[in-house]
């Protein structure tokens, strides 16, 4: 079941929400989501979503994130790759690895570990501007 978040018109184009875990929830394993889905709890394992990942400020994540656009406000430890961009926020804590096409990271957000800065699937193709050389005047 998906639903809009309050306050959220049909036409503004935004994602559908799909769920969440809260505080006080412990989850093991891996996690295969659609739409837009918050983290708010402890998660242990493989979380593959293919739209917006928010994890929370309560979010205790050890793993392995396989997304589009990864938001994280709380703590994460393991390796993400992102489609999209990865957006650390100020109370946000990132160890190990991530691979993205775009990482943000807002004033207070720590990240330690490695960054591998890769191109966008969703950017268009390159184009080529051809370069005509200019005869000399004699």
């Amino acid at each position: 079941m998906a639903w809009k978040w309050p306050g959220t018109s049909k036409s503004d184009g935004t994602e559908e929400w799909t769920g969440f875990i809260d505080q006080g929830v412990t989850l093991e394993g891996t996690l295969q989501l659609t739409g837009t889905f918050r983290i708010d709890g402890n998660v242990k394992g493989n979380i593959i979503s293919e739209q917006t990942l928010i994890l929370g400020e309560g979010a205790k994540v050890e793993g392995q994130i396989e997304g589009n656009r990864v938001v994280i406000a709380g703590r994460f430890d393991g390796v993400i790759f992102a489609k999209g961009r990865v957006e650390i926020q100020v109370k946000g804590v990132v160890t190990g690895e991530v691979h993205a096409p775009c990482m943000v990271i807002d004033p207070g957000g720590i990240f330690d570990g490695r960054c591998h800065m890769l191109a966008s699937s969703y950017a268009a193709t390159g184009v080529t501007i051809p370069i005509r050389a200019i005869g000399q005047a004699g």
